[in-house]
């Protein structure tokens, strides 16, 4: 006996389809999925209780001509150092075909996928049944010597070259490269009641339930935490540089380890270190925002860690914002004060006068893009990002949200129009494509391309070729454009 079940969006569009009663719900879902040509979230009942995914529809008490209401999942792009993934209703990547740019070889499995966490060269795809699929190189593309423990995964995060898999009963599954944490053998009796995982390089921090941290990687990266065990409990939160890390504890204290060149030392600031409610971190520096909006700053002067030549102004901070070698702190009057690295953005004179009501900071490896709440974009560092957005500042108006590459910034504009600015190679000059960007719902980045999502669900792609820059290669020689809209409809 088959049962007729109706799935409806908000919108009015709906489908009916022919169910048996041990289908799962997320086999309805799929199955609306392909029907209406767009993704489903969630499935919500008349009384709006939200069904749970892995419950088949008899378990649910779905009843023969029941009406679901539905919401939608919009389309997301994800991205490797030189490659993009695109999520719809399947999975298209593109790009540097070893660094995760061509998924062919896995194209069957990628099947109802829900979010996709990447490493430097490879993707991990994680499906609504909690398997896990990846691709690309070395750097935790081949995941078959732990696939058949790869079951019931809840979360994913990734190092430079490796991932880890936190499961529903609370342990961890890890693979990739074996120089960037790849390895948790020593630690995996540990790793039970894994509450969530922060990695940096390589090397990564899991928190326990019990706000214990265990730790593995490299061990001058921080993979070794021995000789600060003591100290880490109710661990709340943990920041990572590129080879060390800061935990937040319950009590606003802070304990670091790892290189010490790299903030993984703070004995020179740690009676400052109290009160502490968030932490940014460059390359090699920390700034700790503590609750009364002064901050402290520790590790490598270059990177940002001596903030002594702003530390007067460094008051009613409400959030910091980092490029690879400097900080820029917003305060609560919409002001902006920089520090660090010049040619990284430590130095914002150049545009200090302008740096007046910003709601928001973005980054790319050596600058800064400030939001004002009047639509307008400022941006300093790198002396070319800052004299090819002295080009385009009279377009940068209306400007709701800013994506960035290693050297390059895109405004997304309240219109769905975009503005670009920095190194040509890296997405800076959207010339060639810049016709085709109407209509754009959000902006995604690999480090020296850009993929913009319509909000008819195709995608547009502008800069290094080789890195995604190109567009995906679909059939039928269609344009990318006609190509990626056909593959998705919302």
């Amino acid at each position: 006996m088959s049962l007729r079940i109706a799935v409806a969006f908000l919108s009015g569009r709906q489908t009916v389809v022919e169910a048996k009663p041990d289908w799962t719900i997320n086999d309805l879902r799929r199955a609306a999925e392909l029907s209406l040509g767009a993704g489903v979230a969630t499935l919500m009942t008349g009384t709006g209780q939200v069904l749970e995914g892995s419950a088949t529809l008899s378990q649910a008490g779905l009843q023969n001509e029941e009406t679901l209401t539905a919401t939608i999942r919009p389309a997301m792009i994800a991205a490797t150092n030189k490659a993009f993934a695109w999520i719809a209703l399947d999975v298209t990547a593109w790009g540097h075909p070893r660094t995760g740019g061509d998924c062919t070889r896995v194209q069957d499995r990628l099947v109802d996928v829900r979010q996709i966490q990447s490493t430097h060269g490879a993707f991990a795809a994680l499906c609504s049944d909690g398997s896990v699929v990846t691709w690309g190189d070395m750097a935790g593309g081949d995941s078959s010597r732990v696939r058949h423990r790869l079951q019931q995964v809840q979360q994913l995060q990734a190092s430079h070259g490796a991932f880890a898999a936190v499961l529903r009963d609370g342990s961890v599954v890890t693979w990739g490269h074996l120089g960037f944490g790849a390895e948790s053998r020593a630690v995996q009796g540990r790793l039970e009641g894994v509450r969530a995982v922060q990695a940096n390089k390589a090397a990564f921090a899991a928190i326990l339930e019990n706000g214990q941290v265990v730790t593995w990687g490299r061990a001058d990266s921080g993979g070794d935490s021995s000789d600060e065990q003591d100290d880490l409990r109710d661990v709340r939160a943990i920041q990572a540089s590129n080879q060390a890390f800061a935990a937040i504890r319950g009590d606003g204290s802070v304990v670091t380890w790892g290189d010490g060149s790299h903030g993984g030392r703070s004995e020179r600031v740690q009676d400052e270190l109290y009160d502490v409610c968030a932490i940014q971190a460059t390359n090699s520096s920390f700034a700790a925002l503590r609750t009364d909006g002064s901050v402290v700053t520790w590790a490598g002067t270059f990177g940002g860690g001596d903030s002594s030549s702003v530390q007067t102004q460094l008051r009613e901070v409400q959030q910091i914002q980092s490029s690879e070698g400097a900080f820029a702190a917003l305060k609560a009057d919409g002001s902006v004060v920089a520090w660090g690295a010049p040619a990284f953005g430590g130095d914002s004179s150049s545009v200090q006068e302008q740096l007046h009501d910003v709601k928001c900071i973005q980054s790319s490896s050596d600058a800064f893009a400030a939001l004002r709440a009047d639509g307008t974009v400022w941006s300093w560092g790198d002396t070319e990002h800052c004299k090819r957005s002295a080009a385009v500042q009279d377009q940068l108006r209306d400007v709701c949200e800013i994506q960035a590459t290693d050297q390059a910034f895109a405004g997304l504009r309240v219109d769905g129009s975009v503005v670009t600015w920095g190194h040509k190679m890296y997405g800076g000059d959207s010339g060639p494509v810049q016709s085709q960007l109407q209509g754009v719902s959000s902006i995604q980045s690999s480090r020296s391309a850009f993929a913009a999502l319509l909000g008819d669900g195709s995608v547009v792609c502008w800069g290094d070729a080789a890195s995604g820059g190109a567009g995906p290669s679909l059939p039928h020689s269609q344009s990318t454009t006609q190509a990626a809209r056909a593959g998705y409809q919302s």
